[in-house]
């Protein structure tokens, strides 16, 4: 027996059947997951790989071509693209369709490690990644600060406001855009050098030497056990420039009378490390604070919440820094489902127009319209049982399904008014 049959004989059991799908389709569609782009896994990989100071024909011949090498043996690889550039280089691999991109991973990770012997001593480890279009930040903020004082806004940004939005639930990560890392300027008085037979390398011997904390062990007793610490490294800039060399033109210094401190060979500051990006807003220098959401979040719901969070902490500013909103892909999405709505909304009076003017009767009419929400919502329940987003391709068959039945409703009025004004 099909449903239909049960239906026709049981009509309130199947008008219970329609408003329970309605009803959890409405509960479905609320806990989707609203996203620009669907959640989907491509098969492509990024390997990057940074040797500070390289020239691009270094880093092509000593670390791309040994990486290229070992990972092209994979099977499944549909296409290798690399580039390289003074410090860096980027190796892209694409995958078959079919092919499992977190199987895929392992397994260049393993190549990756294997060749990890043929490359250069100094070269940071390779980082691989997955591409994604969920990847890309929702939205970009923009700190900005009136006074002359970039080391206190990186500080401020990294050590206090990205926690601020680290805590909201759905996002992912937080990260700069233009940010350089606080760092200690060591300004060398080459004349002081000379005058005192200093090297360069004998300050940066003391430096690595003295301004480091290692491990010092344990004491045990008979019934006791303490553990040692060395309090190595220096907590200002003060302590900093304190710091002794112990050695003059690579020979140690025996008399610690003889011994030359640190500012007195150099000037050290609190600055920022080498400025290689800068960022603005409104021509003014800024850092920008991506953020990104975790897979299956709402992106709408995650981007209200950082911009609620953003009125809280207004107050809690420091003087003269101000957060704005520099660029929000959730409007698109916001419009896109606002449009999904409206044409719902027209779609079901037209439909339930025609269907009256045709059947000449109410309750006929009620029953063909409540097939259009049971469907829609239906297909929302399923959306959400099988973790599914609500994207712009999910919007727009949508949209064109529901197009489709406004123009066929359109069409049928249209016919019905040029039928009655022939008849007149």
């Amino acid at each position: 027996m099909k449903l239909s049959d049960i239906s026709i004989r049981n009509p309130v059991f199947a008008w219970m059947l329609m408003f329970a799908i309605i009803l959890f389709g409405i509960i479905g569609f609320q806990r989707l997951g609203v996203s620009q782009m669907p959640d989907v896994d491509f098969p492509v990989l990024n390997i990057s790989v940074t040797l500070t100071g390289a020239s691009p024909e270094v880093m092509e011949s000593t670390v791309v071509d040994p990486l290229e090498d070992a990972v092209i043996a994979i099977e499944g690889v549909k296409n290798m693209s690399s580039s390289s550039k003074t410090g860096s280089a980027n190796i892209t691999l694409e995958f078959d369709l079919n092919k499992n991109i977190d199987v895929a991973l392992q397994e260049v990770q393993t190549k990756v490690a294997q060749a990890q012997k043929l490359l250069p001593k100094d070269i940071d480890p390779p980082v691989i990644t997955k591409s994604n279009p969920e990847d890309q930040p929702i939205i970009w903020l923009a700190l900005t600060y009136d006074k002359d004082d970039p080391v206190y806004m990186m500080k401020y940004a990294h050590d206090i406001l990205k926690d601020k939005f680290t805590t909201i639930p759905g996002v992912g990560e937080i990260f700069f855009g233009g940010y350089t890392a606080p760092a200690l300027r060591i300004w060398v008085k080459s004349d002081e050098l000379r005058r005192r037979n200093i090297a360069v390398n004998d300050l940066v011997d003391a430096v690595t030497s003295e301004h480091s904390e290692l491990p010092g062990g344990s004491i045990d007793q008979d019934k006791k056990s303490f553990n040692v610490r060395t309090m190595g490294e220096a907590q200002s800039v003060e302590e900093f420039g304190n710091i002794a060399l112990a050695k003059r033109a690579g020979q140690i210094v025996s008399d610690p009378s003889q011994m030359v401190r640190l500012k007195q060979v150099a000037r050290v500051e609190e600055g920022l490390d080498e400025v290689r990006r800068v960022s603005r807003f409104n021509e003014v220098r800024a850092l920008g604070v991506g953020v990104r959401k975790l897979r299956g979040a709402n992106a709408v719901a995650v981007a209200h919440a950082v911009k609620a969070r953003l009125k809280e902490i207004e107050p809690e500013l420091s003087p003269g820094m101000k957060v704005s909103v520099n660029f929000d892909s959730t409007r698109f999405i916001e419009q896109s489902v606002h449009e999904m709505n409206q044409h719902l909304m027209l779609a079901v009076i037209l439909t339930s127009l025609v269907c009256w003017i045709f059947l000449g009767s109410w309750s006929a009419t009620f029953n063909v319209l409540l097939s259009i929400p049971t469907s829609i919502f239906g297909a929302f329940l399923g959306m959400y049982f099988f973790n599914f987003t609500l994207n712009t391709f999910t919007l727009l068959g949508l949209t064109l399904a529901i197009g489709i039945v406004v123009d066929d409703a359109i069409m049928v009025l249209e016919n019905i008014f040029r039928y009655q004004e022939q008849k007149k």
